[in-house]
């Protein structure tokens, strides 16, 4: 919860700064952006990289629940659709001038918004770029609020799947927490994968 806050407090003096046109105008023109992201990309690389113990983690999985990040998927870009039928598909008219793609690229950021926020931004311009961060942030600490009442109405992996790619991070002890420690190495597994998927399928939907 306090590094979502801290996201949306960095992101909100970012919005002041441009407002205020005392940046340079080289921030604009040159390709900060992309060298940031490739710098998420290094450090998501050397994260996954320093856990010794992911081999064995993943061995210890059910082959029935390794299924659970395509789960994760599929269910994220059902929601995707239903939002777009509400918001742009002629019941409500917020949405009116986005696509069906746009929906599901912001989706598929699963909880991500660091890195799927800069992809979008990129290909698709800086407003959908900051509904994707906003959108990916409100997911993340939704499953740090609700985890216990998703576990009690849903089941133990509905948390799991909420948490997207922060299962094997931010979210990970309070999702632990309400499930039980057995439930890690799935977490872990499950934000491994929806992790490694997200720069694909954000650049799929976006192209």
């Amino acid at each position: 919860m306090k590094g979502s806050l801290i996201v949306v407090g960095f992101f909100a003096l970012g919005l002041l700064a441009g407002r205020s046109g005392c940046m340079p105008t080289w921030l604009m023109e040159g390709d900060i952006s992309m060298v940031a992201l490739c710098a998420l990309l290094l450090f998501v690389g050397i994260g996954i990289g320093l856990n010794p113990d992911m081999k064995n983690e993943l061995k210890s999985l059910s082959p029935r629940l390794a299924l659970l990040p395509l789960v994760t998927i599929l269910g994220s870009w059902m929601g995707a659709a239903v939002a777009y039928l509400f918001l742009g598909g002629g019941i409500c008219t917020f949405l009116q001038h986005r696509e069906l793609t746009d929906c599901l690229a912001i989706n598929s950021g699963f909880a991500y918004y660091s890195l799927s926020s800069i992809f979008i931004t990129e290909y698709r311009g800086a407003e959908l770029g900051t509904i994707a961060l906003l959108a990916n942030i409100i997911r993340e600490m939704a499953t740090l609020l609700f985890t216990p009442l998703l576990a009690r109405w849903f089941g133990p992996l509905a948390p799991i799947s909420s948490g997207g790619a922060t299962s094997m991070d931010t979210t990970l002890p309070s999702i632990t927490q309400s499930i039980g420690q057995r439930y890690a190495p799935l977490c872990i597994y499950h934000g491994f994968v929806t992790d490694f998927t997200v720069p694909f399928l954000v650049t799929l939907w976006c192209a």
